[in-house]
């Protein structure tokens, strides 16, 4: 116990006495800090303003601060604050547009428009702000809370009970889950995260002579991770979205609702009020949130759902859909919550559960020094794992934004509802240049923008075919380390065919992954 109490002692001290930025009467500003509330300040912007969203402000965001900041190890925890400070801020900014504008952002704040709207049409705006964001600050301090009590917990599980086999075998068990739950159909997971894997294995592995390039030389080096990555996840949503405005150019207008009354603002009771959903909302999406691949809209739905049950039952509870402050605090909760409990599988077994998680696997992997897995959780005898010092200096950043969203975050978010009108006819074009810009200076080659021109293109096309997207994504990073963990466990076992099933534990998990398969494929 001493011995983690010095790590979580160290990761502290790696932000607070981290790079300084400047000095103030001579006393450094920690640069990690500095990033941390920029992010957090862009998120809640980013947030605000229908047709973006966090994971494409981190897609942006994240070849110029590898650019500015380089591939040393003093860059990791400035690039993580930045990062993390989007995923929050944006988590937190996307119930503006859903409640003063009746536009959700992202599919989950759907949920937030039903009581959010008619509260601001009502006169009361800032109270529904206010609510939203207690509720989405509570939910996220709960989800981090289980991050740094689980992730530690599952990874030296995994350290200590799994060899090359087992370790495998979940590798495809995470992938077959995260096709199975997916996507209208489980054909259409694994049509994705087939996909995936092909595209990866182009000219990767150990092999002497480049696979799968089809005589193209600029494939012989494989395609550029984060040209694909952003060019399925983010391009290809930008073209579908300007699709989208090209059939309609009033798609995603807005339509301001009331400015509030002197009255306007959080009411006695309020709290009290919304305690117990937030609570129950905070719970649901934390428990599916460490569930890779399920996000957040499951999470809101599922907990808004369950809170409009429970009011039925109460004669004296006002219905749901009328503005009742519960409904945004159950769905608020329960979205927020998703974020910190889906780094579970990021640091524990290194599995991206969800888009923003994808960005900070591909930070850690861009910079060196940071491996997100079971190892980061070691503490070798007489050694410092500095792997373990980030994993804590990032729980430290965590805790930061949280602390700033619950102090300033609602203010923030009020004042950033501007950028909600800005029209996305003329937003989106900037952001596409913004985006290809970044990858050039990222790759500073021509060959990575058409790649990702392409991969924009197929990922507007697999939107057209309702394939989705988020398991190719997944499969892409997760090829590199299923081979690699298979390879191992080949040459380990003797160049033994069957060595994914000489253990019970594999045998399991493999079992476990044509369940996921067949029974939650059943359930769509």
């Amino acid at each position: 116990m001493s011995e983690m109490l010095h790590y979580v002692w160290l990761g502290v001290l790696s932000v607070f006495q981290g790079p300084a930025l400047l000095e103030l009467g001579g006393i450094g500003l920690p640069l990690a800090l500095v990033m941390l509330v920029a992010g957090l300040v862009t998120g809640i912007a980013v947030g605000a303003t229908p047709g973006l969203a966090g994971p494409m402000a981190m897609a942006i965001s994240l070849p110029l601060l590898i650019s500015a900041f380089g591939f040393t190890p003093d860059a990791l925890l400035p690039v993580f604050g930045f990062l993390i400070g989007i995923m929050k801020g944006a988590t937190l900014g996307g119930a503006v547009p859903a409640i003063l504008f009746n536009l959700p952002g992202t599919p989950d704040a759907m949920m937030t428009t039903l009581d959010g709207f008619p509260m601001a049409q009502a006169g009361q705006p800032r109270r529904a702000l206010r609510i939203a964001q207690l509720s989405s600050v509570a939910g996220d301090t709960f989800s981090d809370i289980v991050l740094f009590i689980c992730a530690p917990f599952l990874a030296v599980m995994v350290e200590a009970y799994l060899d090359l086999p087992e370790k495998t075998a979940l590798l495809i068990l995470s992938i077959s889950f995260i096709a199975a739950v997916m996507g209208s159909s489980v054909g259409k997971g694994l049509l994705s995260v087939s996909l995936g894997l092909v595209v990866a294995f182009i000219a990767a592995g150990t092999d002497l002579s480049p696979r799968l390039t089809l005589g193209i030389d600029a494939l012989q080096t494989g395609v550029p991770l984060i040209a694909a990555v952003l060019g399925v996840l983010i391009v290809g949503e930008i073209f579908a979205t300007l699709e989208r405005l090209w059939h309609d150019n009033h798609a995603l207008d807005v339509k301001a609702a009331s400015d509030g009354s002197a009255e306007d603002g959080l009411q006695p009771g309020d709290i009290r009020r919304i305690a117990p959903y937030v609570g129950r909302g905070a719970v649901i999406g934390a428990a599916i949130g460490a569930l890779p691949g399920v996000g957040s809209t499951l999470a809101a739905t599922l907990s808004y759902t369950m809170a409009a049950r429970r009011a039925r039952r109460n004669p004296a509870a006002q219905p749901f859909g009328t503005g009742a402050p519960e409904g945004i605090a159950a769905t608020e909760a329960a979205n927020s919550a998703v974020s910190g409990a889906n780094l579970i599988p990021v640091l524990s077994l290194g599995i991206p559960g969800n888009a923003a998680a994808v960005f900070l696997i591909l930070a850690a992997d861009s910079i060196g020094g940071f491996n997100p897995g079971p190892a980061v959780f070691s503490m070798p005898e007489g050694a410092i794992n500095p792997q373990l010092v980030t994993v804590f200096g990032i729980f430290t950043l965590m805790s930061v934004g949280n602390l700033l969203n619950w102090v300033v975050g609602g203010g923030v978010m009020r004042a950033m509802g501007v950028l909600a009108k800005i029209p996305a006819t003329r937003l989106l074009p900037v952001v596409l240049l913004v985006s290809l810009t970044a990858i050039y200076v990222q790759e500073t080659s021509m060959f990575a923008i058409w790649a990702t021109l392409a991969f924009g293109v197929l990922g507007w096309a697999m939107r057209k075919l309702a394939v989705p997207v988020l398991p190719f994504v997944i499969a892409f990073i997760l090829a590199g380390p299923i081979e690699r963990s298979a390879r191992e466990a080949f040459s380990a076992s003797g160049a033994d065919p069957w060595f994914l099933f000489s253990s019970p534990t594999s045998v399991i998990l493999l079992l476990l992954a044509v369940v996921a398969l067949i029974f939650l494929g059943r359930e769509k």
